[in-house]
């Protein structure tokens, strides 16, 4: 049996920054798909798990948590990973670029948030545009936050904030976002890359097999 079950969708970034931290903290963990696009998050099945309907909800030690950034705080908590800095600004700091990240631009541009624009204007390709009308002054706004020198967000050691960022860009990405001219968090993403918890987090390594 895992220490742990995941429910999440392969693309959700609020799910991957959950994926990164259980890898990180070494967790021998197991991801149960919750397919967003069929609305199996709807169903009364999901809804006993999460009743916002939504992805990621982590079961550990007898807990259904849900919320990533309060997963990530619980995995803190329980002496699993260290992702918080001890520095009482520094830790200010970063959760200033993590709320930033997963409390102002993620809901935003989430799925269901686009979905209905698009449907309010009758328009698929309202979709694509309120992504991009969000994600890059969001992003612009992030790369102001982030450290001098790095190479993470808030200097020479991984945080929260990277774990938040990382995601995020994946989906500028996806919507056509231009980010290489950012380059602090272009510095970031270079040096999260390098690293196989990130890299075993991702969308390509979660994506269901085709039926």
């Amino acid at each position: 049996m895992p220490e742990a079950v995941l429910f999440d969708y392969w693309r959700s970034t609020a799910s991957w920054r959950v994926r990164i931290a259980l890898n990180l903290a070494g967790i021998d963990w197991e991801s149960h798909p919750v397919d967003l696009l069929a609305g199996d998050q709807r169903g009364a099945a999901h809804l006993a798990r999460n009743p916002q309907g939504l992805v990621p909800v982590l079961e550990i030690d007898g807990l259904a948590l849900t919320q990533s950034l309060a997963i990530l705080d619980y995995l803190e908590d329980t002496g699993r990973v260290a992702l918080r800095p001890s520095d009482p600004a520094q830790a200010a700091r970063m959760r200033s670029i993590a709320q930033a990240i997963a409390c102002d631009l993620h809901p935003v541009c989430n799925l269901r948030v686009a979905a209905h624009a698009a449907a309010l204007t009758g328009q698929d390709d309202t979709r694509g545009d309120w992504m991009r009308h969000f994600i890059r002054p969001g992003l612009e706004a992030v790369e102001a936050l982030l450290d001098d020198t790095g190479p993470y967000c808030i200097g020479e050691t991984l945080t929260q904030a990277d774990l938040c960022l990382i995601p995020q860009l994946y989906n500028a990405a996806r919507w056509g976002v231009e980010t290489g001219d950012l380059p602090r968090i272009t510095r970031v993403a270079g040096a999260c890359a390098s690293l196989d918890a990130f890299r075993r987090a991702e969308p390509e390594a979660m994506q269901p097999a085709p039926i």
